[in-house]
């Protein structure tokens, strides 16, 4: 594995997962991990601890070791894990819903649900990822012994190529309802990959399906964050290299909820700082404010 972070993207760039994309993925279960360690957790994910310390980026690694007991997290360290919790207990309720025959989770990282969810007997839950992060995942989880709890096929393909003939390939069926996941996806789409994303997961979704997500920016949001960073509005704890931001796009695209919406899907937003407050854990206010206008959505196909 490399352990660089590379500044730009390109067209046919690839990853594992302690570089580039592949690294936001480690950084966001370095998150979780934290958050299992709270007396009242949002989410507990067992797993997130060791995918951070079986990748040994040191980075992910001193987050874990600094961060200490819960009593002596500073602001940010509790930001960290609470912006990350509250996200991941979003989805898992989605899920707990939703309750289709089908699940697929696209861009899946270091998503650990087949494991730690329960899931409607029968169901069959696919996992679309790069073939390195899937296969450091599989070995992980392999020498922790743990099993699903739902029949999980892996999907090792690039969303970028025919990702929906691999699906199909590995046993998925468009006639039956699906659950979609886009979680910390869209942001590291261009906006024409985003469209062709959705367009292809309409084509796929028999009525009743549904899709979570979180959603993508908009022209400017990139410049205003870094600007809001600058004055103290940063989220990953202790100090890092590793400039997110470089991964992100927010170039022209649709609005996927209207997108959605026009095509007979009932279509349901929140945002991350309502979210988080409803769920008893509010952003400090300059974070509130610079997260405000963005979020999650859920759809349902009629």
């Amino acid at each position: 594995m490399t352990t660089n972070h590379p500044s730009a993207r390109s067209d046919n760039d690839s990853w594992d997962i302690v570089s580039s994309v592949g690294f936001t993925a480690l950084n966001v279960a370095s998150a979780r991990a934290l958050q299992s360690r709270r007396a009242q957790p949002l989410a507990s994910d067992p797993f997130a601890e060791a995918f951070v310390k079986a990748a040994g980026h040191p980075e992910t690694e001193a987050q874990l070791a600094n961060a200490g007991a819960e009593e002596d997290w500073d602001e940010r360290t509790a930001l960290w894990a609470d912006f990350f919790g509250s996200r991941t207990r979003y989805f898992d309720e989605y899920f707990a819903a939703a309750q289709t025959p089908q699940i697929v989770i696209l861009a899946a990282g270091l998503d650990s649900r087949a494991y730690r969810l329960p899931w409607a007997r029968g169901s069959v839950l696919f996992e679309v990822d790069q073939p390195e992060v899937l296969r450091f995942k599989a070995e992980v989880i392999g020498k922790l012994g743990a099993q699903p709890l739902v029949e999980r096929h892996e999907v090792a393909v690039d969303l970028r190529d025919d990702w929906a003939g691999a699906l199909r390939g590995a046993g998925f069926d468009p006639a039956k309802p699906t659950a979609w996941l886009a979680e910390g996806l869209l942001i590291y789409l261009p906006g024409a990959a985003q469209d062709a994303l959705f367009a292809q997961i309409y084509e796929l979704s028999a009525p009743g399906s549904h899709i979570g997500a979180e959603n993508g920016f908009r022209p400017g949001d990139i410049a205003r964050i870094r600007e809001a960073a600058q004055r103290g509005a940063a989220l990953s704890p202790g100090e890092s290299d590793f400039d997110v931001t470089t991964l992100w796009y927010d170039d022209p695209r649709e609005d996927p909820q209207q997108w959605l919406g026009a095509r007979g899907w009932a279509v349901a937003p929140v945002g991350r700082a309502d979210l988080a407050a409803a769920q008893g854990r509010p952003f400090p206010e300059l974070f509130a404010q610079l997260w405000r206008t963005s979020g999650y959505f859920t759809a349902q196909r009629r």
